[in-house]
């Protein structure tokens, strides 16, 4: 996953701060205020020219500085400020041809001349959207029974040629959130209140905006011609970074980042309240929020990430209301309101747990072990102070096995779902608790050395049916233990592919590059090294393959390293020797799987998770909803229907609140093993 850092109890990403909430270099706005007149910093060029000159010698890559990287940078930058076609007219973007193949002399040169033109034009049109949305767009009330879509997705839509188009393009999009709104049950002169109200806010988000902020941006759009995880980080926000991580922290512990005017979920911390509540999943996008049980909604659609980080977080036991729409909904469904009490994040919070499944398998009774490991984690000053009781994934998953055989249970379940990953060294060790020893992860380096991680541990905590069950959202660690469990053929990966973070990132502070330098500098995050499978294949893109697949939402959803813009390639080296701990469990996966689906078809449940996401799929495919509100309504009965069906499956089958399908069959597909092995 993304290298994310602390502010205020959230974790959240430094690169990606949507540039539609900066300020324009025009005089007024429409509240009367004076927009800032943005030029650069004095010390940006310094800067532009360090990171220009250290990144494509240190990063894993090697990219060159030419041509071909500033065409890209140019699409990357445009990319960032209007992501979504909805401010730039076509004259702009012709205009900005100009300085295609010259990014990469300006980068040499401290040249940011170019950077701050377009920026400064992007900010005009985005005053001109809010001069029509507030004073013209909401005249009159909207036609819901008039016969037309909206295109929801316009990353790939022509960009309009005049002022009407956009106003046509906007018309819809504000009928949409006031359709949304109307669903609700809100009367249009609330609905015009909320709107402006929200736009207004975006408006003000603009005079927040600083120098620091576009170049931010600008050299954002450099770094991630090398890969997705490469960054360069503001003074103030390596600052926060530096504070905050050394501090204990109250929020709610969710990874947020801005994405087209939304705060979008990135992940939940495990052990934080978010995860404790199990309301709030990534993707979630988070809408409004308000202070305690009663305090006022405040709509943060457009606002800066700080902020919506400043509004979220609060002292330990006080609540906080969030408006939500979630990752998994009907482009028709209501947005939903959840409460999450604020609270520290311990690391005892986020330790492996286990516990036993009992079920009814083929007419008998079967006691699984589950051991949920929510991340790869490790309290390295207590080891390294010799404290002998110090907490790490693969010490504490040892001593839970060790209770659950001591319970009789049949087999083991690993949990690796939403686990974005962690310590190296642990997934290593906790893999040699499986294995007799040998080689579990090969670390390839910018310069092509591969070092080869091993478990020189001979000892075998547990030597049974092991399965371990992954999703979309299971990352970097994660993937290395699946992928060594599986390739020594040791147990079963059930679930969906992984998320495909096959590679390691490090971070350097610029005031390296500036020893007698005095003002404050900022930092780049950047890739040094690519993890490789002891089979020579990268877990970079493809993850990990499941030996039996269970269907998920987060298919159809961009989610994983393959959907992220210019990612590093899939490839592979050679691999090394090691034993297959048992070289026949491949023929029986085949007769598990076949069990596995004939089990499916009398699954009532898994039916309606396969229609959901085909539904879902559907939708996200044809990219367009309907503006009409009988249309809206049907879609929305629909998928209610649905849920009421799932909750009185749910209640006839008298499984637990905290058991799932996707644990349960897996504990099924467990059974199987031990009775066919």
């Amino acid at each position: 996953m993304k290298k994310l850092f602390v502010v205020s109890g959230l974790f959240f990403l430094t690169t990606l701060l949507t540039v539609t909430l900066f300020a324009l270099n025009t005089p007024q706005d429409s509240s009367g205020g004076t927009l800032p007149d943005l030029e650069p910093l004095p010390v940006h060029p310094r800067v532009e020219q360090a990171i220009a000159f250290f990144l494509p010698r240190m990063h894993y890559k090697h990219q060159k500085v030419d041509d071909a990287l500033s065409e890209q940078m140019l699409d990357f930058y445009i990319d960032l400020m209007d992501n979504q076609h909805l401010y730039f007219l076509k004259s702009d973007i012709d205009k900005f041809q100009s300085y295609k193949f010259t990014l990469d002399d300006a980068l040499r040169n401290g040249d940011l001349r170019g950077a701050y033109f377009m920026f400064n034009l992007f900010m005009k049109r985005f005053k001109e959207r809010m001069d029509f949305i507030l004073n013209k767009a909401l005249e009159r009330p909207f036609d819901f029974e008039k016969k037309e879509s909206i295109e929801l997705d316009r990353k790939d839509a022509p960009w309009a040629g005049t002022k009407a188009e956009l106003d046509s393009i906007w018309r819809k999009r504000l009928k949409n959130e006031a359709l949304s709104l109307k669903l609700a049950g809100k009367k249009w002169d609330d609905i015009v209140k909320r709107l402006k109200k929200r736009y207004r806010g975006m408006e003000k988000q603009m005079f927040k905006t600083e120098s620091e902020d576009v170049f931010q941006v600008f050299m954002n759009s450099f770094c991630e011609t090398f890969d997705p995880h490469t960054n360069y980080m503001s003074p103030k926000l390596s600052d926060d970074f530096k504070i905050r991580m050394s501090l204990s922290l109250e929020g709610i512990g969710a990874t947020l980042q801005t994405e087209d005017d939304y705060t979008k979920v990135v992940n939940i911390v495990p052990g934080g309240p978010a995860d404790k509540s199990g309301l709030l999943h990534p993707n979630d996008r988070i809408i409004a929020v308000g202070q305690g049980e009663k305090g006022e909604m405040v709509d943060i659609i457009g606002w800066r990430i700080d902020d919506v980080v400043q509004l979220i977080r609060g002292k330990k036991g006080t609540k906080v209301r969030l408006q939500i729409i979630p990752a998994d909904a009907s482009l028709s469904d209501p947005p939903k309101t959840i409460v999450i009490v604020r609270d520290k994040i311990k690391l005892a919070d986020r330790a492996a747990k286990s516990d036993t499944l009992e079920i009814t398998h083929n007419g008998r009774k079967f006691k699984i072990g589950v051991i949920n490991v929510p991340d790869f984690y490790l309290d390295y000053d207590a080891m390294r102070k010799g404290q002998p009781d110090y907490a790490s994934t693969s010490r504490d998953v040892a001593r839970l096995i060790k209770q659950l055989q001591g319970a009789g249970v049949q087999g083991i379940i690993i949990d690796l779902r939403r686990n974005g990953g962690g310590f190296l060294s642990e997934a290593v060790d906790l893999t040699g608790l499986f294995i007799k020893d040998g080689p579990v992860v090969q670390v390839r380096d910018s310069r092509g050395r591969v070092k080869v991680e091993r478990d020189d541990d001979p000892a075998l905590v547990y030597d049974g049916p092991l399965a371990v069950l992954v999703d979309r959202l299971s990352a970097s660690a994660s993937e290395i233990f699946a992928a060594a469990i599986q390739d020594y053929e040791r147990g079963i990966i059930v679930g969906s592919q992984t998320f495909g973070k096959g590679t390691v990132q490090n971070i350097m502070p610029l005031s390296r590059l500036f020893p007698h330098n005095k003002s404050k500098l900022g930092q780049v995050k950047y890739t040094i090294a690519k993890f490789y499978r002891i089979t020579g294949g990268s877990t970079q893109r493809k993850g990990v393959l499941p030996d039996i697949y269970l269907p998920s939402r987060y298919d159809v959803l961009d989610v994983g390293e393959s959907s992220e813009k210019n990612a590093l390639p899939w490839d592979e080296i050679e691999p090394v020797d090691f034993q297959p701990y048992n070289p026949h469990l491949h023929n029986l996966i085949k007769k598990l799987n076949a069990l596995h689906q004939k089990r499916m078809e009398h699954s009532e449940e898994y039916k309606l998770i396969v229609d959901e996401i085909k539904d879902l799929k559907k939708e996200r495919e044809l990219n367009h909803i309907s503006l009409n509100l009988e249309e809206r309504k049907k879609l929305r009965e629909k998928r209610d229907a649905r849920k009421k069906e799932m909750k009185k499956i749910h209640e006839k089958s008298g499984h637990d609140k905290k058991e799932d399908f996707y644990l349960i069959e897996t504990a099924h597909i467990l059974s199987d093993y031990v009775l066919n092995r």
